[in-house]
């Protein structure tokens, strides 16, 4: 049987360029490498970001190959690498940034700390949804605020890919859980097991006291940024409070977050990716993350669209345009 030497891949050549159906030298694992064989790649709004130059802190200089979460199929394995077998279906964030392939193509070659097994009751769609957004959601809520159960955890955006992945991690961590969103999300977060908040209605001050009797959350999470960050520290518990967000970028005032004796701590989920430290990690958080999608608290919310590749600059769009009704995914291979 002749070896398949040629891969086809989608590359974007210039700064906010159109997707070129392209084939590329088919790449051989090395050391502590995994080849894989895609069969879903999950669209981030970060993706759209790094097509449209506009995500300098990624780092993906192009021409390249976009996609930074996949699911699919070990096909090889390098030297030194343990844990995993040719065959073995695997999903992680593992490209597309910091110049590591991505996973808009048939194959890649990703560093074996970044993968896990997929979970047994996702098919390769769902699987492919889920990195990023699992490992942002994870690294917040437990690896720094540390959740626990009987804590009263708040999310802001909990119907969006951190959001709802957020919402169900603190759900089964024993916490009581509540979510910001808009009044057309209340059925969403509701779904997953939060308390949905209509931010467009309700102010801070008002739920703080609504729900926490004036005392505020013992966790904050935002992933939305900007002044919903403000409102964060303002929401945060006072003394012990903790607020955590994977959108810290701005200029915030410490004050309210200060005033309540509260703690602050950012996310950025890339920074292994990038730096080539602590990729284990998400290796371990996706482990875990597979158990508690097992186990039936954990789901992604799936846009019911289907693209495949010759389709992902219309995944891209609707991604960026935030037409997603759940999280888009391109099917790299048919089924």
């Amino acid at each position: 049987m002749e070896t398949i030497k040629t891969m086809r891949a989608l590359v974007v050549q210039e700064v906010g360029g159109p997707f070129h159906d392209t084939r590329l030298p088919k790449p051989t694992p090395g050391r502590g490498e995994v080849l894989v064989s895609i069969h879903a790649s999950g669209v981030n709004p970060l993706d759209s970001k790094i097509r449209a130059g506009a995500a300098a802190h990624a780092r993906h200089p192009l021409p390249a190959v976009l996609g930074m979460d996949l699911a699919g199929v070990v096909e090889a394995i390098g030297s030194e690498v343990e844990g995993f077998q040719v065959g073995d279906e695997v999903y992680g964030l593992t490209g597309g940034v910091g110049g590591l392939q991505g996973s808009l193509a048939e194959f890649a070659v990703v560093d074996a700390n970044l993968l896990a097994h997929k979970p047994a009751n996702l098919s390769m769609r769902e699987a492919a949804a889920l990195p990023l957004v699992v490992i942002t959601a994870w690294e917040g809520l437990i690896d720094q605020a540390q959740t626990r159960p009987g804590q009263k955890v708040l999310v802001h955006g909990g119907a969006g890919g951190v959001g709802h992945v957020a919402v169900q991690i603190a759900k089964s961590m024993g916490a009581e859980v509540f979510a910001t969103g808009r009044p057309e999300q209340a059925d969403v977060i509701r779904g997953f097991g939060a308390q949905p908040i209509d931010f467009t209605t309700t102010s801070v001050e008002q739920y703080v006291a609504l729900y926490t009797g004036g005392e505020g959350f013992d966790v904050v999470y935002d992933t939305v940024g900007g002044a919903t960050l403000d409102a964060a520290f303002v929401a945060a518990r006072t003394y012990g409070g903790h607020v955590v967000s994977c959108l810290g970028w701005g200029t915030h005032k410490l004050a309210p977050l200060s005033f309540r004796a509260a703690t602050y701590s950012g996310v950025f989920t890339l920074l292994p990716m990038l730096t080539g430290k602590g990729r284990a990690n998400h290796g371990r958080i996706l482990r875990e993350a597979a158990k508690m999608v097992e186990a039936g608290q954990l789901l992604p919310l799936m846009d019911p669209r289907r693209f495949d590749l010759g389709a992902a600059l219309e995944a891209h769009e609707a991604v960026a345009a935030g037409h997603a009704r759940g999280r888009i995914v391109v099917d790299v291979r048919s089924h």
